[in-house]
């Protein structure tokens, strides 16, 4: 995060009845996972009842949220009985010095405790994710790997990617996922699963023993050939690319009376302009400045 990050004005904010609206017209155009992100998606007030109302729009068969686990020792029940269909916490220490250092001042053991309380309620499916940086928390990725050990959770590990709000990203600090790979096979049999068409990790099951790894390599080996995301921003904006700063601001229609045909075309235009992928625009765009912050979107 930035020091001083820009906070939208409320009005700008889709409602949770636009964001319903919205999504049963991807529903209708094949879309049928959807993942709550941030930001914080959980200091949205009352987000567990926009989590009931996507989950009962037919064509969805899950929704889920990513979050960072400050809120979750006191969410996670009602989230579960809303209809949560799975749950990743960001995790990128164990050391609580450094937790505290990388989140600006957070308690690992509120995260921890929300973890627990996740899989007390029975949240699945259940995510780490860790981004790995050269020079910050790489000794850490096997403990990290350690709390997939015996199922129950996956453990993803991500490479550093130019999305900091600070701007601190370079390839220098990038670990990739064949030297995490190479790192978690020190000390654990690891065996490599199919790839799912779509998705962003590359998982690996336990050779001895339940749970999985999953590894996200964005900056090496992009996986933007088969990507069939669509992302709505809270103001109203449809994003195609995450690694592309365009957006095709649908609010205007939405609050303009525009019917749910003209919605579709819009949508179906704006993403018929998803950028080429990540190499192509990390080859255009040497400065960076040109990829959009994480804490504005999300993953």
């Amino acid at each position: 995060m930035p020091q001083t990050p820009v906070w939208l004005p409320r009005d700008d904010i889709l409602t949770y009845e636009e964001m319903r609206r919205v999504t049963v017209l991807f529903a209708s155009m094949g879309v049928d996972k959807i993942r709550l992100s941030g930001g914080e998606p959980l200091m949205r007030r009352d987000v567990e009842k926009l989590i009931a109302l996507l989950s009962k729009i037919p064509g969805v068969h899950s929704v889920s949220v990513t979050t960072n686990g400050f809120l979750l020792p006191e969410k996670a029940a009602a989230l579960k009985e809303a209809g949560l269909g799975g749950l990743t916490v960001s995790l990128h220490s164990l050391k609580p010095d450094r937790f505290s250092q990388i989140t600006g001042g957070g308690p690992l053991e509120q995260v921890l405790a929300g973890i627990k309380e996740a899989k007390r309620v029975g949240i699945k499916p259940l995510k780490i994710n860790a981004v790995i940086i050269r020079g910050c928390n790489e000794d850490e990725i096997l403990d990290l790997a350690s709390l997939a050990n015996g199922g129950g959770v996956t453990v993803r590990f991500i490479e550093y990617m130019p999305f900091d709000g600070q701007r601190m990203w370079g390839m220098e600090k990038v670990v990739s996922g064949k030297d995490i790979v190479s790192r978690l096979r020190e000390r654990f049999e690891l065996v490599l699963e199919p790839r799912e068409s779509g998705s962003t990790a590359q998982i690996y099951r336990f050779g001895e023993g339940a749970g999985r790894i999953g590894i996200i390599t964005s900056i090496t080996e992009p996986f933007c050939g088969d990507c069939d995301r669509i992302r709505l921003s809270a103001d109203g904006k449809i994003v195609p690319c995450l690694f592309d700063k365009a957006g095709f601001d649908l609010r205007p229609l939405l609050r303009g009376g525009a019917s749910d045909e003209e919605l579709k075309d819009f949508i179906i235009a704006a993403f018929h302009q998803k950028a080429p992928g990540v190499e192509a625009i990390l080859k255009k765009y040497r400065n960076l400045e040109h990829v959009r912050p994480m804490h504005t979107i999300g993953g």
